[in-house]
């Protein structure tokens, strides 16, 4: 801990930090509370997203295995654009899903299987899906980043500003009293020798 001046300029200085580290702390507080929050909606959201990819996937690997052929269904999709918007979440910017968009093929309806159409369609729900958790996922880890800083400073006030400021107010305050004392004593002193003297005169 940096030394600290003694001084009443220097016990008003420590009076405003504490004072204002105290009325940070409960933002601090709150923001904290908003980021679990969101962090934790956004890792119901995965899991819920997951489960949607798995349970389609159940209902179409029936028919897929009984109508696979040798086909590489990968040909017919193509990502033309991934739509993001962005959203603020206690003043950290993050990206939000938004769509995708698909270029489209001609294929000849002819010379691929009759599954194809609805293949296709399945697969691009897939794939939505799961660049919809890529997505969440940058959101958890900058929602993540902002909390380990938020929580650091938090005991940053609570573990040093805080305790510092309330040591240095009090060593200010103990010197100031004893300062205060000193003159107190000195200018009994002084008068008591100013008696002193003028009885002396007196006396002569």
């Amino acid at each position: 801990m940096a030394k600290v001046k003694l001084t009443k300029n220097e016990l008003k200085r420590q009076k405003e930090n504490l004072k204002r580290f105290y009325r940070y702390l409960p933002t601090l507080e709150l923001k904290k509370k908003q980021l679990l929050q969101v962090i934790h909606r956004i890792v119901r959201e995965i899991e819920k997203i997951k489960e949607d990819i798995n349970t389609l996937h159940n209902q179409v690997k029936q028919w897929v295995d009984v109508f696979a052929q040798d086909i590489d269904i990968e040909e017919f999709i193509q990502i033309e654009e991934i739509k993001e918007e962005e959203d603020n979440v206690a003043g950290i910017d993050i990206p939000v899903f938004e769509d995708v968009i698909f270029k489209d093929i001609d294929y000849d309806l002819f010379s691929t299987p009759f599954w194809i159409d609805q293949g296709i369609q399945v697969c691009q729900v897939q794939i939505k899906r799961n660049i919809e958790i890529e997505i969440l996922n940058r959101q958890r880890e900058i929602l993540q980043d902002e909390l380990r800083i938020t929580i650091q400073r938090i005991k940053l006030f609570e573990e040093i500003k805080i305790p510092d400021a309330e040591e240095n107010i009090r060593k200010i305050r103990i010197f100031l009293g004893d300062q205060q004392t000193a003159e107190v004593v000195r200018g009994k002193i002084a008068k008591s020798k100013i008696e002193q003297k003028k009885q002396q005169t007196e006396v002569i």
